[in-house]
């Protein structure tokens, strides 16, 4: 009769496997954020104001005309590699090209003289939280895709 026993336990194979994970995690975290960026964007080009026609920018020294249009087609957005981490998180600018369209400023908030026609921030207030969902979904949708392991 043995009066004592071991057990021998090796992590190797379980430590690979969790550094395969957050490597793959961290492949997934871009596209998963681009794809939440992009319902924003798309908010942001429907709600920016239109004018019926061409319309005039009055700068410091000359006015300059703008075709209808021009502030929702400069909208853009872009991924920020200076406020990113790599496969840790993502971050995407959504905006207005200001030498595009240098009036954007003055329809979002308006001026002394005119009042302020808002949509950027409309449009993040409305779809912030479908944002998060398109992003979270992508994101597990993608982890599923590179580790089938996880999902059985």
């Amino acid at each position: 009769m043995a009066d004592a026993f071991s057990i021998k336990f090796d992590d190797s194979s379980l430590s690979v496997a969790l550094d395969e994970i957050e490597q793959r995690s961290g492949e997934c975290v871009r596209p998963a954020a681009q794809a939440g960026a992009s319902v924003l964007y798309s908010e942001a080009k429907f709600r920016a104001p239109v004018s019926e026609g061409a319309h005039y920018f009055y700068g410091t020294h000359q006015k300059y005309l703008f075709p209808a249009g021009t502030l929702r087609d400069s909208i853009y957005h872009a991924y920020s590699e200076d406020n990113s981490k790599a496969g840790r998180s993502a971050t995407y600018h959504i905006a207005w090209n200001h030498s595009k369209a240098p009036y954007g400023f003055m329809v979002e908030f308006g001026t002394s003289r005119a009042p302020a026609h808002p949509f950027l921030r409309p449009a993040y207030d409305a779809t912030r939280d479908l944002a998060l969902t398109v992003a979270r979904d992508k994101y597990l949708s993608l982890m599923e895709e590179a580790i089938p392991e996880l999902t059985r």
